[in-house]
C-alpha cells in the first residue's frame, strides 16, 4: 500500500516538472521568434545556402538594390579581382537614363524568356542591326530600378533609349565615320585616366584601414605620379618611356585594394562621376562630329567659290558678244528637246550638260537651260559662253530678276529629306529628293514648251535620252524613277491625315519627263499651291511643306519610269553594286556626300570627273585640280 501510493506521488511530481519545462521552452521560443523575425528582416531572408546568407550586406536607400559585399577570406584570388566588378554591375540600374536601353518593368523580365523579348522588339519595328555590338550585363531583378542594361555604341550601329540606331538618328555621317575612322592617339591616356578613377575609388577606404598603411602610401604615390603625368600628356606620343611600369603598378595596386572591404557610397560616388563624365563627353563629340559634318557638306568647297568669284569678276572685266538674239528661236522650238537644270553650282551644270551631250545621238537637238539665282548668273553666263558643248544650245536664266504676272521668284534647289526605315530587320537611311517650290512655276516660265526634261545638278548621265522624248505617258504628267522602298505609309508625319494610298511607292526627281500640257490643263500649280497653303497653317519647316505638297499633288499623276533609266544612293550609299551602275542611263548622287566634296565617295567620283573640263584655265588657278 505504501509503496504503491509512494509511487504514486513520485510520478505526479515528475509530471509536474515535465510540465514547468514545456512551459518554460515555449516562453523561450515565443521570446526567439520576433528576434528571429527582426533579424530576418535586416538581412533580407536569405536561402540557406546561398552566398548572400553569409555575407554581410549594405542597403543603399532610394535605390532599391541591395549590394552584396563577399568576404575576402573565403574567395580565390581570381574572385577577390572580380567581386567589385560585380558590385559595378549592381549599380547599372541607377545610372543615368541616356546611357542605357530597355530598362523594362521586373514582372516582365521576370516571365518573359529572350526569345518572346526579341520578338517583341520585332513587333515594334526597332530591330538592331547584325554588325550593333551592345553590352548587356548580367544583372539581378530589381523592382525599382530596372533590368537589362545595355551601353549605347553609335559608333557601331548601337541604338539609344529610343531604339534608334546611329544612322537612323545621324543619317550618313555614321556610314562616312565608319569609312574614315582612324587609329586613337591617345588609347594609353585613356587607360590612365580609367585607372585614375578606380584607384581614387578605393583610396579612401584603404587609407581608413590601419593595417594596410603600405598599400595606402603606395596607392596615394601612383595616383600623384599619374597625375603629374596626365597634366603633362594629352596623346600617348607624350607620355614618358617608362609610363608601361607605372600602369603595371598602379593595377597591381588596384587588385590587391580590391580584396578589402571598401565603403561602398564612396565607390558609387567615384564610379557615378566615371559615367557622367563618359557619357558628357561622348555626348559632346558626337553632337560636334556631327555639326562638322553637316558644315562640310553644306559648305561650297574653296575651289569652286574661287572659280565663282573669278567667272563674275571677268564677266564684268571683259565683256563679250551676247548671242542670246540669234539663239531665241531655239529656247522656244518645240521640235527640239529641252533640258531644265536648277542650280547654282557652275561645275556641277556643266558636267551634267557634258554627259548629256557626250552621249547624245543628236546634240544639235539638246537645248539646256540653266535656272539659276542672281548671285551666280554672270558667272554661269560666262562659263557656257566660254565652253562649248558640241553643238547644243545652253541658255543662262536669272530667276530673281524674272517677272511671272509681276511676281518676282525666289530661287530654290530641289530638297532632299532623309527617311529612316527597317528593311528585312536592318536600319536603313534614304535620301529622298523632289520638287522644290519653283518647280511648280515651269508652265509660266516656258509657256511655248509642251515638254521638258528636268534635270538636277547631282546626275550623270551615261546614255542617249532621247528616248525619253518617244515616251506615251498615258495621260500622266510626272514620268519618274519610283522608290518603292520608301512607301508613302512612312512618310505620314509629312503628309498628314490627307486620304492617300499609302501602299503607293514614293517618286524621285533627279530625271523627271514633264508634260506641260497636261499640267496646265489639270492646273496643279493651284493644286500645290492650295496644298502649302494647308500645310503652312501648321508652322510645318519649309522643306516639309514642300515634300508633303509635291507627294500629294502628283498623286495617280507619276508615270513610273523603270529603274534602269535612274540609279540614285551614290551620295550616302557605300554598298552601290558596280553592274548597276554601268548599266543605268543616269547615275543620281543624292545624299549628303556629293561628288564634288571631300567627303564624297572616292568610288563613285570617278563617274563624275570624267566630265570635268581639267583643262580649263580657271580651274587651274583655282588649283582645282589638285
Amino acid at each position: 500500500m505504501k509503496g504503491g501510493g509512494g509511487g504514486g506521488v513520485y510520478s505526479g511530481k515528475r509530471r509536474w516538472k515535465g510540465l514547468v519545462i514545456a512551459v518554460l521552452g515555449l516562453v523561450f521560443l515565443s521570446m526567439l521568434v520576433p528576434l528571429l523575425f527582426l533579424l530576418g528582416l535586416h538581412n533580407g531572408f536569405h536561402s540557406p545556402g546561398s552566398e548572400q546568407q553569409s555575407s554581410p550586406s549594405i542597403g543603399l536607400g532610394g535605390y532599391g538594390t541591395k549590394i552584396v559585399i563577399r568576404d575576402a577570406s573565403n574567395l580565390s584570388e581570381g574572385d577577390r579581382s572580380n567581386h567589385v566588378d560585380d558590385l559595378v554591375k549592381q549599380f547599372a540600374p541607377t545610372l543615368s537614363k541616356d546611357i542605357l536601353k530597355n530598362i523594362s518593368h521586373p514582372a516582365e523580365n521576370e516571365t518573359k524568356s529572350p526569345s518572346a523579348m526579341h520578338d517583341n522588339e520585332e513587333e515594334k519595328g526597332f530591330s538592331a542591326p547584325p554588325h550593333a555590338d551592345l553590352q548587356s550585363p548580367p544583372i539581378e531583378n530589381n523592382p525599382k530600378a530596372g533590368a537589362s542594361v545595355q551601353i549605347i555604341d553609335y559608333a557601331k550601329g548601337g541604338v539609344d533609349q529610343s531604339g534608334k540606331s546611329c544612322e537612323l538618328k545621324f543619317g550618313s555621317y555614321c556610314l562616312w565615320r565608319e569609312q574614315h575612322r582612324e587609329d586613337m592617339k591617345d588609347s594609353m591616356v585613356k587607360r590612365l585616366k580609367d585607372h585614375l578613377f578606380v584607384a581614387r575609388a578605393y583610396y579612401p577606404s584603404i587609407a581608413k584601414l590601419p593595417s594596410q598603411d603600405k598599400l595606402s602610401r603606395e596607392m596615394r604615390q601612383n595616383i600623384q605620379e599619374v597625375e603629374r603625368v596626365l597634366s603633362e600628356s594629352t596623346t600617348d606620343a607624350d607620355l614618358p618611356p617608362q609610363i608601361g611600369k607605372k600602369l603595371q603598378r598602379m593595377q597591381a595596386a588596384i587588385a590587391r585594394a580590391k580584396s578589402f572591404h571598401v565603403d561602398c557610397n564612396n565607390v558609387d560616388k567615384k564610379l557615378r562621376q566615371i559615367y557622367d563624365l563618359t557619357e558628357d563627353e561622348a555626348n559632346f563629340h558626337m553632337r560636334q562630329s556631327v555639326f562638322l559634318y553637316q558644315l562640310a557638306v553644306q559648305t561650297m568647297p574653296k575651289s569652286l567659290h574661287c572659280l565663282s568669284m573669278r567667272l563674275t569678276v571677268e564677266y564684268f572685266r571683259s565683256p563679250f558678244d551676247d548671242t542670246e538674239a540669234s539663239l531665241a528661236d531655239k529656247y522656244i522650238d518645240r521640235a527640239l528637246q529641252h533640258y531644265v537644270i536648277f542650280s547654282t553650282n557652275v561645275l556641277a551644270s556643266s558636267v551634267v550638260i557634258n554627259s548629256t551631250v557626250m552621249h547624245a545621238k543628236e546634240s544639235g537637238k539638246l537645248v539646256f537651260h540653266v535656272l539659276t539665282d542672281e548671285e551666280n548668273y554672270f558667272a554661269m553666263k560666262l562659263w557656257f559662253f566660254r565652253n562649248t558643248y558640241k553643238e547644243a544650245t545652253i541658255e543662262v536664266l536669272n530667276m530673281e530678276r524674272l517677272d511671272l504676272n509681276n511676281q518676282k521668284l525666289q530661287f530654290s534647289l530641289p530638297v532632299e529629306f532623309r527617311v529612316s526605315h527597317s528593311v528585312d530587320a536592318q536600319s536603313r537611311t534614304e535620301y529622298l529628293s523632289t520638287f522644290s517650290h519653283l518647280h511648280y512655276r515651269l508652265p509660266e516660265i516656258f509657256q511655248n514648251l509642251e515638254k521638258v526634261v528636268v534635270l538636277d545638278d547631282d546626275v550623270v548621265v551615261q546614255q542617249d535620252l532621247s528616248a525619253l522624248w518617244n515616251l506615251n505617258m498615258e495621260g500622266k504628267v510626272n514620268a519618274a524613277v519610283q522608290f518603292c522602298s520608301v512607301k508613302l505609309s512612312l512618310l505620314r508625319s509629312y503628309l498628314g491625315e490627307n486620304s492617300f494610298n499609302k501602299n503607293s511607292c514614293a517618286w524621285m526627281s533627279g530625271l523627271n519627263v514633264i508634260d506641260l500640257v497636261k499640267w496646265r490643263e489639270l492646273d496643279l500649280t493651284e493644286t500645290y499651291q492650295k496644298f502649302v497653303k494647308e500645310v503652312s497653317t501648321q508652322e510645318a519647316q519649309n522643306e516639309a511643306v514642300a515634300l508633303h505638297a509635291s507627294l500629294l499633288t502628283f498623286q495617280d499623276l507619276i508615270y513610273p519610269l523603270d529603274g534602269s533609266w535612274a540609279l540614285s544612293g551614290l551620295g550616302h550609299d557605300y554598298n552601290v553594286d558596280v553592274y548597276p551602275i554601268r548599266n543605268a542611263a543616269v547615275l543620281h548622287y543624292n545624299g549628303k556626300m556629293k561628288p564634288w566634296l571631300e567627303l564624297g565617295i572616292p568610288k563613285y567620283k570617278g563617274y563624275w570627273k570624267n566630265f570635268v573640263n581639267r583643262e580649263d584655265q580657271f580651274l587651274t588657278d583655282c588649283n582645282w585640280n589638285s
